[in-house]
């Protein structure tokens, strides 16, 4: 098996395969792909947890199918294409060496990898609404590519060492890194401070992988431009414009 990450703005990650060498993604990451390579979707691949691990995947709201790539009688090649502009993070994963990784970042992997539901909180999703905030950790044996959107920011905590973070710009960790969700302190700090009312607090030991481009910013961002039906742009003023606002603060900060 060979690999590349060709491109800058948005790479792509091409895997060269040997006859019976195969890769593993979720559902709806393909590109493009030679004519040797055949795909098989499975509720699951790499030993991910069995029937209990699809039933978590699916109740956390992330996607329970993974697509094979394999070249059988010939060789081939696939390819596997950032959604937004970013980068492709290649980890080495052992036994002793597994990464959590937020809820859109696996984009591939070698057979014998394990792709699980790492963490999950609400956020108050609950009452507000909402897909909540979402880790998956991927582990086993084998080579991982990593989708991070936006500039990519490696920090290397030491024991004890304890870096906050927007919800949305938590990137990858190694699993030795110890996380929690924290609300931000003081009242007005989350009803006017603009940042969510949760941060993720990491602890070391350990290396952090932060994204410069959470996916929620970007989509926040351009729903800013897009038409608004007339009931929506009379909801947004008064009292139900401040509520609203805390509302998509509070669902925004939890992405």
């Amino acid at each position: 098996m060979q690999t590349r990450i060709l491109g800058t703005t948005m790479p792509v990650l091409e895997v060269d395969l040997e006859p019976n060498e195969s890769v593993f993604s979720e559902s709806g990451e393909l590109s493009w792909m030679t004519a040797s390579i055949q795909m098989t979707t499975h509720t699951q691949m790499g030993g991910g947890g069995g029937f209990f691990g699809v039933l978590k995947r699916a109740a956390a709201g992330a996607s329970i199918f993974m697509t094979e790539y394999r070249a059988y009688q010939y060789a081939g090649s696939v390819s596997f294409a950032t959604k937004v502009p970013g980068h492709i993070v290649p980890v080495e994963l052992t036994p002793g060496q597994e990464y959590l990784v937020h809820r859109h970042g696996f984009l591939c992997a070698t057979p014998q990898v394990t792709v699980t539901l790492g963490f999950q909180q609400s956020l108050g999703a609950g009452i507000f609404g909402g897909d909540g905030f979402l880790l998956q950790r991927v582990g086993g044996m084998g080579t991982a590519w990593l989708e991070l959107s936006g500039e990519l920011i490696q920090k290397n905590l030491a024991p004890g060492e304890v870096l906050r973070v927007h919800p949305g710009h938590v990137g990858a960790f190694q699993a030795s890194v110890g996380f929690q969700i924290t609300m931000v302190p003081g009242i007005k700090n989350m009803i006017f401070g603009g940042d969510g009312i949760f941060l993720a607090q990491l602890m070391g030991p350990g290396t952090v992988w932060l994204q410069t481009l959470p996916i929620s910013r970007l989509a926040h961002q351009i729903y800013e431009y897009l038409p608004k039906a007339p009931a929506e742009q009379t909801g947004a003023m008064g009292g139900a414009g401040l509520l609203g606002g805390i509302v998509g603060s509070i669902l925004s900060g939890g992405q």
